[in-house]
């Protein structure tokens, strides 16, 4: 009876870890702090931050094209990073299920900080919260550009092509 059980358990062991944490991307919880230290980073490469959640309709519609743009660009010349606004508590059962559906396997970030007017203005001064917005910059080149709204392929390839 015992070797019969070892296939049972090995499968549901499995299917425990493919649902729970299977998304091929880092997920990792950030607050204020870990923000300031992405927008800081002294590497002299692009930096493409990306602020959106899974509830936002323009964000879900531009996020594999940043996938796919991603892929296509060397990883020490150009650095994407997610930051995702979904509320924490809805990690589990929306954020990793969507992004293992959509294939995401960008580094993404959930901002645990709800407060968002304690740190809206460190990703720039302008910005009134709206999402999808990216903030494309280079501290050591000091370039910086912040798009609020949404990006086509195109768009996101011009503007990366521009600060390279």
């Amino acid at each position: 009876m015992r070797s019969g059980l070892f296939p049972v358990l090995l499968w549901i062991i499995l299917e425990i870890l493919s649902v729970q944490g299977s998304p091929a991307q880092n997920v990792s919880y950030i607050k204020v702090p870990e923000l300031e230290k992405i927008l800081k980073n002294p590497e002299n490469k692009l930096f493409v931050v990306n602020l959106w959640a899974t509830w936002c309709a323009p964000c879900v519609k531009e996020l594999p094209g940043f996938e796919k743009v991603a892929r296509d660009y060397d990883p020490s010349k150009v650095k994407f990073i997610l930051v995702s606004l979904d509320f924490p508590s809805e990690v589990q059962k929306q954020l990793l299920p969507f992004l293992k559906k959509n294939n995401i396997s960008l580094d993404v970030n959930v901002m645990t900080d709800l407060d968002y007017n304690s740190w809206m203005a460190k990703v720039d001064p302008d910005w009134q919260g709206n999402i999808p917005s990216t903030l494309f910059f280079n501290n050591k080149k000091k370039t910086r550009y912040f798009h609020p709204g949404e990006l086509s392929e195109t768009e996101l390839r011009k503007i990366i092509n521009q600060y390279l």
